[in-house]
């Protein structure tokens, strides 16, 4: 049998550590989420390998270092309160829920949401609340959020979401059309939005209102 704690350590120093990503607590919080809890049965040999996984409905979970990445970006603080667009599997809810006081993430697939709130149900992170919706339009209900992350590729510049940022506050996302993306950090300061580029990804579209066209 696989011990997964090990793999973890081993994840946080050769994939993280060495690639730069030096921020303690999320170095922690990726040491401590079981990221094996949150893929499919058939990947958990594979749960800490370098790679973004298959999920259902055609998601993928996030490559550790990508995830490790977006969340040091936003250097989050522990009376955040943060938002997520694209649930997912819900382990990068479970990271964020480790750093900040409040996590509010939206996912449009009922399958995947059921999934992702048993999975963190499992793993006692009750500071998480999920919705089934249009993550495009956001959550105006809890605004404005310390932090936004968007884990799925925008066509364009996400207006509405910005709007729901507080003002200080930083949200990073993918913006692209193609297979690759930039991955952009946004600061907001008044209604003026600080953006820049901090490197390149790969993730699948975000569908929405203000997205993508939703083709299923």
């Amino acid at each position: 049998m696989l011990n997964y704690r090990l793999s973890r350590e081993e994840m946080v120093l050769t994939q993280l550590e060495r690639r730069g990503i030096h921020d303690e607590r999320v170095l922690n919080a990726m040491r401590k989420v079981k990221r094996h809890h949150f893929v499919e049965p058939a990947f958990r040999d594979r749960a800490y390998d370098d790679t973004p996984l298959p999920i259902d409905e055609g998601q993928t979970i996030s490559q550790p270092y990508v995830v490790a990445r977006m969340t040091g970006l936003l250097e989050i603080q522990p009376t955040d309160k943060a938002l997520e667009i694209g649930t997912g599997s819900g382990y990068q809810a479970a990271v964020l829920a480790e750093l900040c006081h409040k996590v509010f993430s939206i996912e449009r697939h009922m399958n995947l949401l059921q999934k992702a709130r048993q999975a963190l149900d499992e793993q006692g992170y009750a500071n998480v609340v999920l919705k089934q919706g249009d993550g495009t339009i956001g959550w105006a209900e809890f605004a404005p959020f310390d932090k936004i992350i968007i884990t799925a590729a925008a066509p364009k510049f996400p207006k509405t979401l910005f709007s729901q940022l507080k003002d200080g506050g930083l949200m990073v996302f993918p913006m692209g059309e193609k297979r690759t993306q930039d991955l952009v950090l946004v600061q907001r300061s008044g209604e003026e939005a600080m953006m820049k580029e901090v490197g390149q990804v790969a993730f699948v579209p975000l569908v929405g209102r203000e997205g993508w066209p939703n083709s299923t």
